[in-house]
């Protein structure tokens, strides 16, 4: 899931939580959870002064942000040590697991 500002949002991109009016979740919803874009939501939520949006992924890369590769190089690093440990080792492949998903990376390495 990554929060971005709703400039960047694309058609087909997929909502990961219910947009609201003004970002505060009091009321109902203006759109729901796995609400899929189209350019005309994304024009209407942009008019709605929606400022930003959760999506499923991790679809845009940011100034400043790291690839895929290296947050699993720093994943490998922080786990160097202690990685032998079965329970260790279990919440390594949770975190490599969760990482490759949320930022649409490929599953081997």
């Amino acid at each position: 899931m990554q929060q971005i500002p709703i400039m960047l949002a694309k058609a087909g991109m997929v909502l990961a939580k219910d947009v609201f009016r003004g970002g505060v979740p009091a009321g109902m919803p203006i759109c729901g959870k796995d609400t899929v874009l189209t350019d005309a939501l994304i024009t209407r939520l942009d008019q709605m002064d929606v400022q930003t949006v959760y999506v499923d992924g991790h679809p845009v890369w940011e100034e400043g942000g790291q690839s895929i590769e290296e947050m699993l190089q720093a994943l490998d690093k922080r786990f160097e040590k202690c990685r032998e440990e079965p329970l260790n080792s279990m919440l390594y492949d949770i975190y490599k697991a969760h990482l490759t998903k949320s930022m649409g990376g490929e599953g081997g390495r």
